[in-house]
């Protein structure tokens, strides 16, 4: 049976393909335009996913494998000319987790096989019989029938909200990682609360590696064509500016893109080299500070294993792998086990759960808006032109690179974006075409449900919080032109105003929330003080300054 790689799922070792035999089964992928064209993507994410499918189709064809390969405008078109060639070889697939899209898929190669029949380009002598099977997506640890039964419960219902603490408790009993005869390693399922230091000034953050992607053929082919074909954002003209470039440790990028060098694996052995790195240079000081934010660092000790992972160069179970046999090595840098459990959450835990959240709350979460907010996104998120430091980093990390790590977009990108009021559909999008890691099945939910609570499916209370956040997680409000410790006036932070300005305007639907109750005894303070309306008509200024790109 031939099978069709699709091109997030750059694996030999799960799926259709891992049961594929070289040199007897045909391996198909479809390098479609269109999908390029749908948004102004991010130029490194272009060539990320563009690069890493030829690369793949390379690695294949080393192996044995017949591959075609097709550079088209659409799936239908590659369909099309794959049942030219093969109109009675069935296709084997595996499920994209982006909602309806199997069936999407499916759809698309009935259409092209109709077409293909009625344009008598086929055996004149029987019209095309192939098929695309689906089978289900096996990049994950947790398939959606073992959740479903986990997450029903005795009555087979799915909550009205899910938790993550004890779907996270259950994988890691159920897969055995970092657990010792039914007991969690280290004494705690959880270490979040060690997780939460601030760096000093003389602490350091390795580089980590480019993989030499700038003098690779694939990338510059591809960066080049991406310059001159797609409208992205930031723009580029010319496809070096893609991949070349110089930059030193907090340096910005001087480019009229703004976008510092191309440097994410695009092949199987860099993906390696990544996790390699982060496992012996980073992981042993990840756990404290990650959720700090520093401005000379725009890595700290993350992994920056997402893009490798969500593409299927790396798999998640490797990852988790590589990280525990470095904890339990005697011969290792010691690793402390609070580094090393955060960063088995992110995988074990958080990335299986918001599969499924989003798996079970689709279509409607494409539509979730539980605050009506509707104000435009500023342009700020557009321009990166701000006067709040905090802000203009987070924002500028994202335009250079096409990451940010996640306490910048949760409490930065997502919390400035809920307070201001802005749509949280527009924001997911603006993750969706500016992230290199970003996926429907993975944006939505963060985003929509747990970064704006546009959808309560996967917290309790919204993630907001004032200037008081930034400030003691983060160097940015000591070089700020806003002054953290004010709240009206125009040199006040606007973080501030819009915070108890956004508390204000949900009261209704917040203050009942058993966890909100200390900050709205805050809320009745400032109105019996009669500082509330100042508060808001600071808020109100701030929404003006946003929309005309002057905050």
């Amino acid at each position: 049976m031939n099978v069709l790689v699709l091109g997030d799922q750059l694996t030999t070792q799960v799926g259709p393909l891992a049961d594929a035999t070289p040199g007897e089964d045909r391996v198909v992928l479809v390098e479609s335009s269109g999908f390029a064209r749908r948004k102004r993507y991010h130029p490194h994410k272009l060539v990320l996913v563009f690069a890493a499918m030829r690369h793949f189709r390379d690695r294949l064809r080393d192996r044995g494998f017949d591959v075609d390969y097709h550079r088209v405008d659409s799936f239908e078109t590659g369909f099309r000319e794959y049942l030219r060639e093969h109109p009675d070889e069935d296709l084997a697939t595996m499920r994209s987790a982006s909602h309806g899209s199997g069936e999407a898929l499916v759809e698309t190669f009935s259409t092209a096989r109709d077409a293909v029949a009625e344009d008598d380009i086929a055996d004149a002598t029987a019209d095309p019989s192939a098929r695309l099977l689906v089978r289900e997506n096996e990049t994950f640890l947790c398939s959606p029938s073992e959740f479903d039964d986990w997450a029903g419960g005795d009555d087979g219902e799915m909550p009205e909200s899910f938790r993550h603490e004890t779907f996270y408790r259950w994988m890691r009993e159920r897969t055995g990682v970092l657990v010792d005869d039914g007991d969690p390693v280290g004494g705690e399922w959880n270490f979040d609360d060690e997780n939460r230091e601030f760096p000093r000034p003389e602490e350091t953050f390795p580089e980590p590696p480019d993989h030499g992607v700038r003098d690779d053929p694939v990338v510059r082919e591809v960066a080049d064509w991406v310059a001159q074909e797609f409208e992205t954002w930031p723009n580029v003209d010319d496809g070096d500016v893609i991949v070349d470039g110089e930059e030193g440790e907090g340096e910005t990028p001087g480019d009229g893109a703004g976008l510092a060098p191309f440097r994410w694996p695009v092949t199987r052995e860099g993906a390696l080299a990544e996790l390699a790195a982060f496992v012996s240079e980073r992981l042993p000081a990840f756990g404290p500070y990650q959720d700090a934010m520093v401005e000379r660092s725009w890595h700290l000790n993350h992994s920056l294993l997402s893009p490798a992972v969500n593409l299927g160069l790396l798999s998640s179970r490797e990852c988790i792998d590589a990280a525990v046999d470095a904890y339990e090595d005697p011969d290792a840098p010691a690793v402390d086990v609070a580094s090393v459990e955060g960063f088995v959450r992110q995988l074990l835990g958080w990335r299986e759960f918001v599969r499924h959240v989003y798996r079970h709350r689709m279509p409607e979460m494409t539509e979730a808006n539980e605050l009506d907010a509707t104000e435009d996104l500023p342009e700020l998120y557009w321009s990166g032109d701000t006067d709040m430091a905090c802000m203009a980093s987070a924002v500028g990390h994202v335009r250079e690179r096409g990451y940010a790590h996640h306490i910048e977009r949760l409490m930065l990108l997502s919390n400035f974006a809920t307070t201001y009021g802005a749509d949280p559909q527009e924001l997911n999008r603006w993750f969706h075409l500016g992230f290199v890691d970003a996926y429907h099945w993975v944006t939505t939910p963060n985003v929509v449900g747990m970064g704006t609570f546009a959808s309560p499916a996967l917290s309790t209370k919204p993630y907001v919080s004032s200037a008081n956040y930034v400030g003691k997680m983060s160097d940015h409000c000591a070089n700020c032109a806003y002054d953290p410790d004010e709240t009206v006036g125009e040199d006040a932070c606007p973080f501030n105003a819009l915070y108890w300005d956004f508390l204000a305007e949900h009261e209704d639907r917040l203050r009942s929330n058993h966890r909100m109750g200390l900050v709205y005894s805050h809320v009745d303070r400032k109105r019996e003080n009669d500082d509330l309306a100042a508060v808001r008509e600071r808020a109100s200024e701030i929404r003006e300054l946003g929309a005309s790109g002057d905050l």
